[in-house]
């Protein structure tokens, strides 16, 4: 059904000032040391003429499948159109973490001569890590890591150690990049699974985290801590299938209330993981937490977003009252994202992502990831820009940090998101998204606005069109002119599928 809206900004309710750097992103511990990471799909897979299709199986475990997983040099943090493009979307967080984070050992003096001692699965260089810190310097970042808690630092019935932890503190602060937020592990509700040690409890796990809390106070006071980094969801149920909620939904697991229970320590900062669910490529272990592309774009699939973020904004209330809430990892897929993650289809669940998680609080959303696997920002090696580039790169020109109840539900055709203007003038700037894919939305326009228009010739499409001129970078990767479009006071129809800023 056709949908209609009336965008009056001289009526709307402040809800609160958010934070600049709420588009923010990781860049895998494993890009920076090299490592396994999870396979490209082909053209055909993303196109959606071609079936995923897992042939070798898990073997028992989904990371050792190279049905699944391949083998990725270190990324060239240093390359030029990568810092451009970087620099582009504007103020950032950057985290560098990941289940491979946990399991990696800093030889920051060259003495392992590239042997990876037992008990970790890689080894992280100074000559690696000087070039996070000089991107992160570079680009104007601010930095967050999770740090080592493995078998090869510690046995699970032995206190958590700071010895490496230390080493990769004092030399970003002797290099003039200091470490500005830290979690303890990435994703500790999965324990042993996370690569923490054998037999691994959640009451060790409490009792590590006060200790590594207390050294990081004692130590570096200025370092926040984030946590605890809980992929716990919301499950939507689908008759009998379960869908929505990620990974830690699926996996034997403790809670976040687990985590937490008896920490001595607090939290500066709440923390959390969010996918929409699980890819093509882990759907044959868990197939009731994985979504069909024909569902990206309708109200249940673009809900789980908002749900998650109240789920946990009920427990940063009581861990971490009046703090920041962070979604630390983020997109829509646990598995390196769906057959439809670098194209158009995902424009929708992002910017909605954006939009809803802002109504509900204050906060940061680290995309997984900058420039790796199919749900990058940035296509792996190459860097070009796919369709959320640029979706998250209007976003940050147009939209401000004063957030503002837009006075419309929710509901197929009209999910409506108001904010101040990022450029700091008097008026007001919409997102609309319509994600009916037959039905128009009319708009209603108090006066002369600039409009965005965002669409794809194929939902599938690996190319995004604003007002109906190609995003693509031009000669020497410059990115393309986003001009807008004038509309007058009135109705403006916006159609089928298509996302839309309005600046008022």
């Amino acid at each position: 059904m056709a949908q209609f809206v009336n965008l009056n900004p001289s009526s709307l309710r402040e809800l609160h000032v958010g934070n600049e750097r709420l588009v923010s992103y990781n860049v895998e511990m494993t890009e920076v040391t090299g490592g396994t990471f999870w396979k490209a799909y082909t053209p055909a897979q993303i196109a959606g003429t071609e079936p995923f299709v897992l042939k070798g199986g898990f073997l028992g475990n989904a990371t050792a499948s190279t049905d699944l997983m391949q083998y990725y040099d270190p990324i060239d943090l240093s390359d030029k159109k990568l810092r451009k493009l970087a620099k582009e979307i504007g103020p950032a967080w950057v985290r560098v973490s990941g289940t491979w984070s946990t399991k990696t050992y800093y030889d920051f003096d060259g003495h392992t001569n590239g042997v990876v001692p037992e008990g970790y699965n890689a080894i992280l260089t100074r000559e690696q890590w000087l070039g996070v810190l000089d991107f992160c310097k570079d680009i104007g970042a601010k930095l967050l890591i999770s740090v080592a808690d493995c078998e090869g630092l510690h046995h699970a019935d032995e206190p958590w150690n700071p010895s490496q932890a230390e080493q990769i503190f004092a030399l970003s602060k002797e290099y003039g990049k200091a470490i500005d937020a830290a979690e303890f592990v990435n994703e500790p509700n999965l324990l042993a699974m996370s690569g923490c040690p054998k037999g691994y409890t959640a009451e060790q796990y409490v009792r590590d985290q006060d200790i590594f809390i207390r050294w990081l106070h004692e130590n570096y006071p200025d370092c926040s801590f984030v946590g605890p980094c809980s992929t716990e969801g919301v499950l939507k149920k689908h008759g009998e299938k379960a869908q929505g909620g990620g990974v830690g939904d699926i996996l034997p697991q403790c809670s976040t209330d687990d985590l937490m229970k008896g920490a001595q320590e607090k939290l500066d900062v709440y923390s959390y993981h969010y996918y929409n669910g699980v890819s093509e490529r882990l759907e044959p272990v868990m197939p009731f937490a994985h979504w069909k592309a024909d569902k990206a774009h309708t109200e249940e699939y673009l809900a789980v977003a908002s749900n998650m973020a109240k789920f946990h904004a009920e427990k940063r209330d009581i861990y971490c009252p009046n703090g920041e809430m962070w979604v630390t990892e983020a997109g829509d897929a646990g598995g390196g994202g769906d057959t439809w993650a670098s194209t158009y289809l995902d424009v929708f669940r992002t910017l909605n992502e954006l939009g809803s998680f802002s109504v509900v609080t204050k906060g940061i959303i680290f995309h997984n990831t900058l420039a790796s696997s199919d749900y990058g920002y940035l296509k792996p090696e190459v860097f070009d820009p796919r369709p959320n580039y640029f979706a998250v790169l209007l976003w940050n020109r147009l939209m401000g940090t004063t957030v503002y109840d837009a006075a419309e539900p929710i509901r197929e055709g009209a999910h409506v998101y108001a904010h101040s203007r990022a450029d700091g003038k008097p008026g007001k700037a919409y997102l609309v998204i319509n994600n009916s894919l037959t039905e128009t939305t009319t708009v209603t326009l108090q006066k002369e606005a600039e409009v965005y228009q965002l669409s794809a010739e194929t939902l599938r499409s690996q190319t995004m069109l604003c007002n109906g001129k190609a995003l693509v970078l031009g000669e020497g990767d410059a990115l393309p002119e986003i001009a807008p479009a004038a509309a007058p006071a009135g109705e403006l129809v916006l159609p089928a599928a298509t996302c839309t800023f309005i600046v008022l």
